[in-house]
């Protein structure tokens, strides 16, 4: 019994890492991967996107191209339409715009941040001006439209 608890006990912390996500696979998600949507934490999102705390009254984007933002969440039906569709969006406008996703569920503060009451929203941000949010399910097309209208992304 004693031995069952004292292997229990070493086990807790690297279990604890598995459901926080802090660990590397985790991490290396957050980069910025080629072709592929990347998950966003609000650390990662503060480095690549906006640094809200450090500017919270201006609007200042870091990135070096345009980028959408998939709020999403893992139970929501719509959310999981999307998704294949932010995949391909990924691949097909790899090098033209980076694809992101926040789960809501999980990142709490970013949703606050930007007012997510529904998912999914999606959020198209120009290299310059300001960033304009779309909430619900769209077909692929209303996406791409949304590329280069908002994006300026041919």
């Amino acid at each position: 019994m004693k031995k069952a608890m004292i292997f229990l006990l070493f086990l807790l912390p690297f279990s604890l890492t598995a459901c926080t996500g802090t660990d590397d696979k985790t991490a290396a998600s957050t980069s910025n991967a080629a072709g592929q949507v990347n998950k966003l934490t609000a650390e990662s999102f503060q480095k690549l996107i906006w640094n809200y705390k450090t500017n919270p009254n201006e609007w200042t984007y870091l990135g070096d191209q345009p980028s959408i933002i998939d709020f999403y969440a893992d139970w929501c039906r719509p959310c999981k339409m999307v998704a294949p569709i932010m995949d391909e969006l990924a691949k097909e406008y790899d090098g033209k715009v980076r694809i992101y996703k926040i789960n809501t569920d999980e990142q709490r503060e970013l949703a606050k941040l930007f007012n997510i009451n529904s998912i999914p929203a999606v959020l198209f941000i120009p290299k310059g001006g300001k960033p304009q949010m779309s909430v619900g399910a769209m077909q692929k097309q209303s996406y791409v439209d949304m590329i280069r209208t908002v994006l300026n992304v041919k």
